[in-house]
């Protein structure tokens, strides 16, 4: 069983704005290699984003940008199963690619973060961050460190593999299912789950987050459906500080826990 693990941290909220990157291959249970780098990306440095990894412009200065390492990321993720923690990096990576006009990752993308929530009830509706999942496995690691990150989403996903007795394969179809949840009337928890989508990686909403409230002209699912299409990713209800900096109108740079 072979799969790659990747974390990246941006100068700043623009999501294309990457300024690390980390990438462990992990075959049979063990991280078989790992590779890190620091981006130049060409960009200034939001002091949030330096608060949280301690990267800035000084500490970029000389290293490659984008471009000089993409072929080095393609060539590590090409047809592989990639797992990264919530989407964040998935997308980070997509619009790097786009905005420095080289190949995408082609890949089969597992979140860790969905793969934890289907695992662990305690983490189905709050505590499914990274670190969080991570205490509750046991595994200790510098949080905001890109080849750091990566290696615990890594064992995130071994440790929920060994929990469910699942294969990856195995994994990667639960990941599409809904969320079995024993807190409130799970009738109703289902069908707040059925509202979930993944969005479209074409769409122009992608690395968006939508949550539907109130009365719509249109059922939730239809309505899902269409956000989704365009890209968005679409959730039952709002994760707990998901969206703090945004409602007091601070950017969010990051968001996966």
């Amino acid at each position: 069983m072979k799969f790659v693990a990747v974390d990246v941290e941006t100068a700043n909220p623009d999501m294309s704005s990457i300024c690390s990157i980390g990438i462990a291959v992990f075959q049979s249970g063990n991280v078989m290699s790992e590779w890190y780098s620091l981006v130049d990306p060409k960009d200034y440095f939001y002091p949030a984003n330096v608060s949280i990894h301690g990267i800035d412009k000084e500490a970029v200065r000389g290293a490659p940008t984008y471009q000089d390492v993409s072929d080095n990321i393609n060539e590590r993720l090409e047809d592989n199963v990639v797992v990264a923690h919530t989407h964040f990096d998935r997308v980070a990576l997509q619009r790097a690619s786009e905005r420095r006009n080289v190949q995408q990752p082609r890949c089969n993308w597992i979140d860790s973060a969905m793969v934890a929530r289907r695992t662990w009830v305690e983490c189905a509706r709050r505590g499914y961050g990274l670190s969080d999942v991570c205490r509750r496995i046991g595994y200790e690691f510098r949080h905001h460190n890109a080849l750091e990150d990566a290696k615990a989403s890594g064992h995130v996903l071994l440790a929920a593999m060994e929990k469910s007795g699942l294969d990856l394969s195995g994994m990667l179809e639960r990941v599409g299912q809904p969320i079995v949840s024993t807190h409130g009337n799970s009738a109703r928890a289902r069908d707040r789950e059925s509202i979930k989508r993944t969005g479209n990686l074409e769409g122009p909403l992608v690395g968006e987050v939508l949550v539907f409230t109130g009365a719509l002209c249109v059922s939730r699912r239809e309505a899902a459906d269409l956000a989704a299409a365009a890209g968005a990713e679409v959730v039952p209800s709002v994760p707990c500080g998901r969206f703090l900096d945004a409602m007091i109108g601070a950017p969010v740079p990051q968001h996966r826990g």
